[in-house]
């Protein structure tokens, strides 16, 4: 998210409409640059150390300061808030995050409000306060609202907490509640990444909150009715169509469009492509164990690692189709980090494996980086999202 909403970063030529006044500049025939936007990144925050370590290394070349990134727990930042110390930085006009999503997707155990995993990512002691589990994390997301009072929020989750019960309506209700029943909060919507350029097949629940006291009078009474008119509507149109029928939109970008000119592993001086999971095939009927539709859309990167990572190619014996790359000599293998990273449209110069100084040993491994890559927003939906936030500025707030 941190990186769509700054922009200035490479994505495929085919991923962006040629009229949409996005691109600052072609690279070469399959790869362009974005045009900066106009928001700045002041405050970052992910347990996860190689998330950081990652940030760190590809958003310094926005002048970013690695002071900015807290490693911290969310629920101890805004206990620390609490007790008078200061950790969020004051002036803030948009807060995004995806509060953690494994208790409610389809392929996790889905205990959604009654996960017994904690904020910082273990087991939960039954005495814990129940707010504090990982399944309700977006409460210390709307925390941070109340505290920083932005002008806009975007909270983002996996399509199944849209079937889990009323969770997506308590969600809404509760973010409408930060800072004194303060927000507008528009109806979450599942966006579909392949619907904007993006090579898989992710779909994520989408939450937009705007505070009703920055509005303009008008604006605020055409966000408030039952039906807004697409002129005010904050999520982004469609660019693509994720389907083959894409009478009136771009075609979808496959993953054969930003793989070309991919090295194999044995042929590239890129860490990312160079090591990857060579856990063994487990069987048809196991997770991770298909084998990529080159000519479509690449599967939901998950935050796994190893056996749940899927095959780039299957060996004929395991029911491969890639016959050409196998008669080549190509072998079996997974996904590595940079084909799932170019998949989620990170851009193909954004650092995940990488060696520790004067070190053979791993300062972010592929695992690490696997985690690191499926945990995010695909870079180029967040665009889309920061493009028409930015589009609606001046209408929703005058300035």
């Amino acid at each position: 998210m941190d990186l769509g909403f700054e922009g200035a970063f490479i994505c495929h030529k085919n991923s962006v409409p040629s009229d949409s006044g996005w691109i600052d500049r072609d690279i070469d025939r399959n790869w362009t640059l974005l045009k900066k936007n106009r928001f700045t990144t002041v405050f970052a925050n992910d347990i996860l150390e190689e998330a950081y370590l990652t940030w760190n290394q590809y958003m310094s070349r926005f002048g970013k300061d690695s002071s900015i990134y807290h490693l911290e727990s969310i629920v101890d930042l805004v206990k620390d808030h609490l007790k008078g110390e200061k950790v969020f930085p004051d002036n803030i006009d948009i807060v995004t995050g995806g509060f953690p999503c494994q208790d409610f997707s389809v392929s996790g155990k889905r205990l959604g409000f009654n996960s017994v995993t904690s904020h910082n990512g273990t087991k939960l002691p039954e005495e814990a306060p129940s707010e504090e589990n990982r399944g309700k994390l977006y409460y210390w997301m709307k925390q941070v609202i109340d505290i920083v009072k932005p002008k806009v929020f975007i909270a983002e989750n996996v399509k199944g907490l849209t079937n889990l019960g009323d969770v997506k309506d308590i969600i809404q209700r509760d973010f409408a509640r930060a800072d004194g029943d303060g927000y507008i909060v528009l109806p979450p919507r599942v966006l579909h990444a392949g619907d904007y350029g993006v090579p898989e097949t992710r779909e994520r629940v989408i939450f937009i909150g705007i505070r009703r006291s920055a509005l303009k009078p008008e604006v605020r009474e055409t966000l408030e009715s039952e039906a807004i008119p697409k002129e005010y509507d904050p999520y982004p149109p469609q660019t693509h169509k994720y389907t083959k029928n894409s009478q009136g939109y771009l075609p979808p970008v496959s993953c054969k469009d930003v793989f070309e000119g991919l090295k194999e592993p044995i042929d590239t001086e890129d860490l990312s492509q160079k090591y990857y999971s060579k856990a063994k095939y487990m069987g048809k009927h196991c997770q991770g164990q298909a084998e990529i539709h080159l000519d479509g859309l690449g599967p939901t990167i998950r935050s796994e690692h190893h056996g749940n990572i899927e095959y780039r190619r299957l060996s004929i014996e395991h029911g491969g189709k890639m016959t050409g790359e196998l008669k080549a000599g190509l072998p079996e293998r997974r996904l590595t980090p940079r084909e799932c990273a170019l998949i989620q449209t990170f851009p193909p110069d954004y650092p995940f494996v990488s060696f520790k100084e004067d070190s053979k040993r791993f300062k972010v491994s592929q695992s690490g980086a696997y985690k690191v890559i499926g945990n995010a927003v695909p870079p180029l939906l967040a665009y889309n999202i920061a493009r028409r936030l930015q589009d609606l500025w001046p209408v929703y707030f005058g300035c």
